[in-house]
């Protein structure tokens, strides 16, 4: 399988007092933080070698990772292999690069810096920050079948208030699901190819700024429509979602 670029340097400012003391892929959903879900899920689906751009508190992740804390350029770790990691909180098989890329670049400037980990093949990049259940396989048998630089994971966000479908003035159906008519957003998941660094300019570049618009002009962006489960941990309300599915068992991002 390929590589895997994830995301995890941002502030994390909007979830408040959670994040004064880790950084938000650290937040944890029910015993494990975030960072552990995505990687668990990934893992099972083949992709065990990831690459992961650290910032805001980044030593925490380091020491996460059972590592000294060196405050140095980057660290590979392999926690697969290390005897004092137990199974339980790393997923399995996999490998690890911890790259520090700054307390204040952006997210295509994050990216940037991945370039020398990540510029010889095709690779997958998400964001930190949110869980999912996309069929990664179909997703890089899709990239690869249109030969475009860069796949974007499409989703429907799930509707914030309850949705109300009414009879007059009767309510006939209430319920929360995910918006039907409209909003296809980016997912925060994508399969690029090397090809896509020309398009970042330095550190002030925000990835869904510049370089996806220029991306989608040149032709070069292919969206991979999701329709199963996504939900983002952008505020102290999605947290609580995602804590309430896990306590109820209804995690569908870990069915594996």
């Amino acid at each position: 399988m390929i590589k895997t670029a994830v995301l995890a340097g941002g502030l994390g400012s909007r979830l408040g007092a959670v994040t004064e003391d880790r950084p938000k892929p650290l937040v944890e959903i029910g015993s494990h933080p975030m960072l552990w879900h995505i990687m668990t899920y990934l893992a099972h689906a083949g992709m065990r070698d990831f690459v992961i751009a650290l910032g805001y508190k980044g030593d925490v992740i380091k020491r996460y990772f059972d590592e000294p804390i060196q405050f140095q350029a980057h660290l590979s770790v392999d926690p697969a292999n290390k005897e004092n990691k137990n199974s339980e909180e790393s997923p399995p098989d996999v490998s690890v690069e911890l790259i520090d890329t700054g307390l204040k670049t952006q997210t295509g400037g994050r990216i940037l810096r991945l370039k020398p980990w990540l510029e010889n093949d095709t690779f997958c990049l998400c964001w930190g920050d949110g869980l999912h259940n996309v069929d990664m396989r179909a997703l890089l048998a899709f990239h690869r079948a249109h030969q475009k630089l860069a796949t974007v994971v499409a989703v429907r966000p799930p509707a914030r208030f309850g949705h109300l479908e009414f009879d007059g003035d009767r309510v006939v159906e209430f319920s929360e699901k995910p918006q039907a008519a409209e909003g296809w957003i980016n997912g925060g998941v994508f399969v690029l190819e090397p090809g896509i660094f020309t398009y970042i300019k330095d550190d002030k570049t925000h990835w869904e700024h510049e370089p996806m618009r220029n991306l989608a002009a040149d032709g070069q962006l292919m969206a991979f429509r999701h329709q199963g489960f996504w939900q983002c941990m952008d505020t102290p309300r999605d947290l609580a979602l995602l804590n309430r599915l896990w306590q109820q068992g209804n995690h569908p991002w870990n069915s594996n």
